[in-house]
């Protein structure tokens, strides 16, 4: 029986290891021809020398189960070496239809405390890292499309997090990132619906590298189902990846464990009009004032908590 994904080829970025390694396994599993993405730093928040070895080993591991896989260690933040990686699938696959951004980095401070360095670090490897890959893989399909006088396959999968939907204090540079990756997603499904591509983007829970401080108190049972294994957020990126996902486009979805919600756009929750061609402050200070004092003190609005997920 045919694989949902046979005959597809695919990039996986940060897929050396923790979520992304699950997505490219998946991927592969399902049939599709995997590039596999790492540039193999030791550290979590970029540090260390770059090293071949965890792209490799999952290259490996898949060609080991039968399947078509290449290594690429090369940086997705660079603008010329996220070229590099499209034009590989293209070169080893005949063509590129998946791309899943994963790749990522943290360096957590309060925003009080947090360098300048320490900002554009993380806005460069999340946010320009997913814009880099996505310009050229849009272009190739821009122009196979141009070529075929119609629609093409392709599909992105982006990677965001509950750090933009519910805040989090310690990560400003990480929860604006993942929010201007869902703004890059929505436009992104705008702009290539024409030529048959889809974006989506998810935010999941799992145990990773990236969250182990988040997950300190939810240790990883010694027997039974994980919740939190990466395992469990892979077969959402591989749905989206396939010809049923066709219809899903420029949506967000929450995943982890047994668990996905599809998240709404946000909605206006109260509205107020002017007695008067438009609003003073008196008038502001009446209707919002009154507005905000039937709600908890320091409630925010978050889109996660809407939803009756927890703050992660």
């Amino acid at each position: 029986m045919a694989q949902p994904l046979e005959g597809l080829s695919a990039v996986v970025t940060g897929a050396g290891r923790g979520l992304g390694r699950a997505e490219a396994l998946e991927l592969a599993r399902l049939g599709a021809a995997v590039v596999v993405n790492d540039l193999g730093q030791p550290g979590r928040d970029g540090s260390g020398e770059s090293s071949a070895g965890p792209a490799e080993e999952v290259a490996a591991e898949i060609r080991a189960s039968g399947g078509r896989a290449a290594a690429h260690t090369g940086d997705v933040a660079d603008f010329q070496q996220a070229r590099a990686l499209v034009e590989l699938a293209i070169e080893e696959f005949g063509k590129l239809d998946i791309l899943v951004n994963n790749a990522g980095i943290l360096r957590d401070r309060m925003v009080f405390s947090m360098t300048e360095g320490e900002w554009d670090s993380v806005i460069r490897v999340h946010l320009k890292g997913h814009f880099n890959t996505t310009h050229f893989a849009a272009a190739h399909w821009r122009e196979r499309s141009k070529a075929a006088g119609g629609p093409v396959y392709g599909r992105i999968v982006n990677t965001s997090s509950e750090a933009f939907l519910a805040g989090s204090a310690g990560q400003p540079n990480y929860a604006a990132a993942k929010g201007g990756i869902v703004g890059l997603t929505t436009s992104t499904a705008l702009a290539l619906a024409k030529y048959g591509v889809t974006a989506n983007a998810i935010c999941p829970r799992a145990r990773t590298r990236m969250t182990e401080d988040v997950f300190a108190g939810f240790e990883q049972p010694t027997d039974g189902l994980d919740p939190l294994a990466p395992e469990h957020v892979a077969p959402l990126v591989g749905y989206l990846a396939s010809p049923a996902a066709a219809r899903a486009n420029g949506q967000l979805f929450v995943v982890h464990g047994g668990m996905v919600a599809v998240v709404d756009r946000p909605r206006v929750r109260a509205k107020f009009d002017s007695k008067q061609d438009t609003f003073t402050y008196d008038e502001l200070d009446a209707v919002l004032t009154a507005h905000y004092a039937e709600r908890p003190e320091g409630e925010t609005f978050a889109a996660a908590e809407v939803l009756g997920l927890k703050r992660t």
